[in-house]
């Protein structure tokens, strides 16, 4: 399986995060799958890909002209893909992952996950989605998204396009035992406006 795995790119974090990474990347090995991230030798993404290596994935970076050209590609890579912009970014890695996850991460990360989901949403895929919850991380946009479902901006079944793990292990159970679920396609009764 291509595990496409979104993280931070920061060094500045805690070490608990940097662990949970290390552990992912250890299981992606283990199990014989191939990781596709952003490419970048910083943060968790490195240490996803440092330890998906060792453990004897294949490693997929795929990074932006421009982060390249900032001497930001990861030496530990087995393939790393150049792409224009973070556009085309995003559609590759999309396009060969059979697999998403999202590590804690900041706004770049955030974007990406929320459009995997929205694709999702709209039957553009039918992939799995987790979220690594390591430390709690998540709790404040799961929240986000609960107020979405209660107020209406999202369906109720739009709770079954993801899935909330708590470690690296409940991440991979899941991924394995994926199985597809139909999304109802309707829109929410949209009230008539009077003339």
């Amino acid at each position: 399986m291509n595990i496409c795995v979104f993280s931070s790119s920061s060094n500045a974090i805690s070490d608990v995060y940097f662990q949970e990474a290390e552990k992912l990347g250890k299981l992606i090995g283990e199990g014989g799958h191939t990781l596709i991230n952003g490419g970048a030798n910083v943060g968790l993404m490195e240490a996803t890909t440092i330890a998906a290596k060792k453990a004897g994935a294949k490693t997929v970076g795929i990074i932006p002209e421009r982060l390249n050209g900032y001497s930001l590609t990861s030496d530990n890579a087995h393939e790393v893909i150049v792409t224009a912009d973070m556009q085309e970014r995003k559609a590759k890695m999309r396009e060969i992952s059979d697999a998403f996850v999202a590590m804690p991460g900041g706004f770049g990360t955030l974007e990406e996950i929320l459009e995997v989901i929205t694709l999702r949403q709209l039957s553009y895929h039918t992939k799995p989605i987790v979220f690594l919850n390591t430390n709690n991380f998540y709790k404040y946009l799961i929240k986000q998204f609960e107020t979405s479902y209660s107020e209406m901006f999202a369906r109720e079944i739009n709770r079954k396009s993801f899935y909330v793990a708590k470690t690296a292990e409940e991440v991979i159970d899941y991924l394995i035992n994926y199985i597809p679920v139909e999304l109802d396609r309707k829109w929410f009764v949209v009230p008539k406006k009077e003339v």
